[in-house]
């Protein structure tokens, strides 16, 4: 089920140095929320502090709290893995297990975390997921070849139907399309609208046309200056972010008139 996610007082760091700073947002559920900006102002950052990936670098650590449907998932005695299974993650380049399989790739979640334990439950889940992802007729006749030998575009959709076979509440996609050709952006942004209607979803991208093609939301981050920790500058309705915001640095930014 798709849950909600409060950010407040949000802060992350690489060691003593500051990434973020004073982060607050509200994600809703069942909907595709973008975050925009700049290079290095700490969106994919942010993107790693939802599901607990950031503290997985040394030294690294945040502040604040994220909720999720009310539980704050810093809190101590919660499992960083629950929560990594709860909010999972598609990252830039698609990064398929490369020894394993079509089949195996799904599957990999379910056989780590215990979750289906006859084979019957795994061909159900992992044709489900293929489906879900809208690959499974073009790869029904081949699972038990590697997975790596799909295309970019397939070998993305793979790692988004291994991040649901799970059923994490949300999914979280850092830049998912920046290696792909067009037809497999738009196949992906295809399955992003529809996925959206199970999941809550947060993508970090850097096409702007892409941020105003899927998402309901949109945030802008940027830095004052260099050196500084990135911030959330103004977060709203996709439409009004693009088309009137309140704060001159996000229309400087979506006009590009910098970053």
């Amino acid at each position: 089920m798709a849950k909600r996610i409060d950010v407040s007082g949000l802060a992350a760091y690489y060691g003593n140095t500051p990434a973020l700073r004073d982060v607050n947002m509200s994600i809703e559920a069942r909907s595709v929320t973008a975050l925009i900006g700049p290079s290095g102002c700490g969106k994919s950052t942010f993107l790693r502090t939802l599901n607990r990936m950031h503290e997985v670098v040394p030294g690294a650590r945040v502040e604040g709290k994220v909720m999720l449907d009310g539980e704050n998932l810093y809190s101590p005695g919660i499992d960083p893995v629950f929560v990594r299974r709860a909010i999972g993650m598609v990252f830039q380049r698609p990064n398929p297990f490369p020894t394993m399989s079509i089949y195996d790739n799904v599957a990999a979640g379910l056989r780590l975390n215990g979750l289906a334990k006859k084979r019957s439950q795994l061909d159900d889940v992992v044709e489900r997921s293929l489906r879900s992802a809208n690959l499974w007729d073009e790869v029904k006749g081949r699972l038990r070849r590697p997975g790596a030998g799909l295309s970019g575009g397939q070998q993305q959709r793979l790692c988004i139907a291994r991040a649901i076979a799970v059923e994490p509440q949300v999914l979280l996609m850092d830049e998912p399309c920046s290696a792909l050709d067009p037809i497999s952006t738009l196949a992906v942004e295809d399955l992003i609208a529809e996925l959206k209607t199970r999941y809550t979803i947060v993508i970090v991208t850097h096409n702007m046309q892409q941020a105003a093609r899927v998402s309901d939301v949109t945030g802008f981050f940027n830095v004052e200056s260099h050196g500084e920790p990135g911030k959330l500058v103004e977060m709203g309705d996709t439409s009004k972010i693009f088309t009137k915001p309140d704060e001159k640095a996000t229309e400087d930014y979506v006009t590009g008139r910098f970053g």
